[in-house]
């Protein structure tokens, strides 16, 4: 499990920042545990009122993520792809990743990356944050957005 090896992070003031979590719909019994755990970990860093958006699908997420992150401090970014059998996995799962990597760099605004790219459903589902899973990946995209997010103000004000 991808687990090993996690920072020991404790959460942070960031009661502050605007954060979007934009959140795809496929899949929704995971999905709906990945969208939890983000807003958990905001609950954890006292983001005040994270706001939820949903789009369709996994290759929908830079689009909305990249006008979300003209508004927002930072941006959470969920979604799901379960491998099938035909090349639709590999454009779907590029082309997010690739989109959501341009819209963090072009916007200069932190995207946490909670898109699960799983061979099948219970590999999601161990990681969807639910009762049952070993790990819980909408609260890690999230509490690693609001980090960077935090990060990147010091660095603007001359950090270190």
């Amino acid at each position: 499990m991808s687990g090993d090896g996690a920072p020991d992070q404790r959460p942070v003031d960031c009661h502050d920042l605007r954060v979007a979590i934009v959140a795809a719909s496929w899949h929704t019994r995971v999905m709906d545990g990945l969208v939890a755990g983000a807003q958990r970990a905001c609950k954890d860093y006292k983001v005040e009122a994270p706001v939820l958006v949903r789009v369709p699908g996994a290759f929908e997420l830079p689009v909305v993520a990249a006008a979300l992150a003209a508004q927002y401090d930072a941006v959470v970014a969920l979604g799901v792809v379960i491998r099938g059998g035909t090349p639709h996995f590999d454009y779907v799962c590029n082309a997010a990743t690739d989109g959501l990597t341009r819209v963090a760099l072009d916007a200069q605004v932190p995207v946490g990356f909670g898109l699960l790219t799983c061979d099948d459903e219970q590999q999601a589902l161990d990681r969807a944050g639910l009762d049952s899973s070993r790990e819980d990946k909408g609260y890690e995209a999230a509490s690693a957005a609001l980090v960077t997010a935090q990060t990147l103000r010091g660095v603007r004000r001359g950090y270190p």
